[in-house]
Order: C-alpha cells, then structure tokens, then sequence
C-alpha cells in the first residue's frame, strides 16, 4: 500500500504519515523528557515505551492519514487555545457561582446541536471541548449531531448559540 485516501479527497503518501508519525514521536519525547525532570535508565525506558505505544496505536488508528497535524494550523490552533481558556475560567466562575449560592440556582437541561463541520477530528474536538467546559457535558454524538447536557440553562444556550462550533470549524479552513 503506498497511500491512502482522506476524507478530503487528498491522498496522503507512505512517506508523508511516515513524518507525521515521527514529529508525534519527537513530540511526545520531548514533553515527556520536559515534564518528567526524572532521567533514570528505567524510567527513560518506560518513557520511550509509551511514546512508541502511542505512536503504534494511532497508526493502527489511521490518525497519521490525515493533515491534522499540520504546521499551517499552529496559529489558529493556539488563538483557539487561548479562547478556550477563556471560556473554561468564565464558566467556571458561573458554576461555581451557582453551586455555592443558597439557592443553588441551577436548570438541568439537554440540548442538541448540529456540527458545522463533518470532518470526525472537528466533531471529536468539539465534543471534548464542549465537555471541557465546566457545566456542559457532551452525551452523545452521532453523525454529526451532539448531544448535551448543561447544569444551567445558560450555557445550553451558550452552546448551541455557535460560538464554539463556528470556531471549531475554522480551525481547519483552508
């Protein structure tokens, strides 16, 4: 096999998932060897085991097929970061707001929202980002349609308003 076919219609080489594969494996090992501060034999062993785990099962995975990991990406992915933070602190200052009031002033409820984007990586990721956000809680996802529950009826709101589904989908724009 030499190749295989994207979701883009793009064909991605054996050499391109190849280099994929590898900037996943230097990342990895690089952030390991950063966060870890512990440069033992044993436990360098076991780090290099987990990187090369990684990159085994998301090659099994196909994950490699897909430019997802491209550099032309970085800027946006990092300005995305940065309003994700933001939305995270804001909702978790409302939650708990609501939490620790006497009151307890929450409204469970589940929404539904169609994904603008129908890429599986765009969908996945705004399903976790929406279950990253304090209060939200992504139930299901199926073809291209999430479900989810919120503590308040605010941040349903919030979420199928589009904020976040918009700036998912323009994450991978050309």
């Amino acid at each position: 096999m030499t190749g295989s076919s994207s979701s883009d219609g793009a064909t991605s080489s054996l050499r391109e998932m190849a280099g994929r594969a590898t900037a996943l494996a230097v990342v990895l090992a690089a952030t390991w060897l950063l966060w870890s501060g512990l440069y033992k034999p044993l436990l360098l062993a076991l780090g290099a085991f987990s990187c090369a785990l990684v990159v085994y099962l998301g090659w099994r995975m196909h994950l490699f097929d897909y430019s997802v990991f491209s550099f032309r990406y970085v800027w946006r992915l990092l300005g995305y970061w940065a309003w994700l933070g933001k939305e995270i602190f804001r909702s978790s200052l409302q939650v708990s707001r609501a939490v620790l009031s006497p009151d307890m002033a929450i409204s469970p409820t589940v929404a539904e929202l169609d994904a603008k984007s129908r890429h599986p990586v765009d969908i996945a990721t705004l399903g976790n980002c929406i279950t990253l956000t304090p209060g939200t809680l992504t139930i299901r996802i199926r073809d291209g349609r999430l479900i989810v529950h919120a503590l308040m009826r605010e941040g349903a709101d919030e979420v199928t308003g589009g904020e976040m589904n918009r700036r998912v989908a323009r994450l991978r724009e050309r």
